[in-house]
């Protein structure tokens, strides 16, 4: 009797009422590796094509005829050929490089944007044990920036990284702003100006809750003139107003909101006030009065 199917109209009944087995649930998931592979060959391969081939031109045509196949050896350095083929070839090797950087973010967007015409992104609660468009494309598309992501903040223009995110769309990020390498800050971001978000912070706009099988996500929102030290955590949906300074080891619950203009330390962060920070940084009455007039003094000199 154990072994005995149940009787399709029960499961019907169950599925309407919503009494389904987690188990079950997962089964009806499609991972769709396909599309991860796919999207992963576009990106990758279509990339190096273009900068692949005038770097193998350049090289069989110029380098190797009027460089590596000269017999004479004093002629490398007294012969104006040899002599440009090989400083030609380091700005060879960085404009090839740049322009796989390029492609890299232009095949991104050309995906991205596919993904966000299939299932736009939009806040809200994702079921994971529910299969859906919104879980499939939230999937593919945290796959698809990680390879750009990588190339552009482990690569040997950094700085690039910004134009990246907001040449893709996943991010938006305003001028002036810095972020140093850290674990997520990849998507559904919205940075202000001269902002900085320091080293091995994570600013996550999602959060993978394995207990509920759910995946809360919301966009995060950074004003302008924001400083997040180090280790430091903001959740999804975080909304951080303008002039706020964060301390490090310091996290932001999910949607929690801040009045800007003030010291956040602390999990959940919140405002601290002018004696903690002093004791914090170690500063004195003397050193703040000093540096009031020191300000003072710079004001009138920038009106005369």
């Amino acid at each position: 009797m154990a072994n005995m199917k149940e009787d399709p109209e029960i499961n019907n009944l169950k599925k309407e009422k919503g009494q389904i087995d987690k188990s079950d649930k997962t089964k009806d998931i499609n991972l769709q590796y396909h599309f991860y592979l796919t999207f992963f060959a576009i990106i990758y391969l279509g990339s190096y094509f273009l900068p692949g081939i005038i770097f193998m031109l350049y090289f069989f045509l110029v380098f190797k005829p009027f460089f590596l196949d000269i017999k004479d050896f004093f002629s490398l350095f007294t012969e104006l050929k040899p002599l440009l083929a090989l400083a030609l070839m380091p700005l060879i090797l960085i404009g090839c490089y740049l322009l796989h950087l390029f492609f890299v973010g232009l095949l991104t967007r050309v995906l991205w944007r596919f993904t966000e015409w299939r299932s736009p992104t939009q806040d809200g609660i994702i079921l994971r044990t529910v299969p859906s468009d919104t879980l499939n494309y939230y999937h593919i598309r945290s796959f698809m920036i990680k390879y750009g992501k990588n190339a552009f903040t482990k690569g040997l223009f950094p700085w690039l990284a910004n134009w990246f995110f907001n040449f893709v769309g996943s991010n938006k990020i305003g001028k002036g702003t810095t972020i140093e390498e850290e674990i997520v800050a990849d998507k559904y971001i919205d940075v202000g100006e001269n902002c900085y978000i320091g080293v091995n912070s994570a600013i996550c706009s999602h959060a993978v809750e394995g207990i509920f099988g759910r995946i809360p996500y919301y966009e995060i929102k950074i004003g302008d003139n924001v400083t997040c030290t180090a280790f430091n955590i903001v959740g999804p949906g975080g909304d951080i107003k303008d002039n706020s300074y964060i301390l490090p080891l310091s996290g932001f619950t999910k949607q929690q909101i801040t009045k800007g203009n003030n010291y956040y330390f602390g999990l959940p962060a919140r405002k601290i006030f002018t004696k903690k920070v002093m004791n914090y940084l170690k500063i004195s009455e003397e050193d703040l009065e000093k540096n009031k007039n020191l300000k003072e003094s710079k004001d009138i000199e920038e009106n005369l």
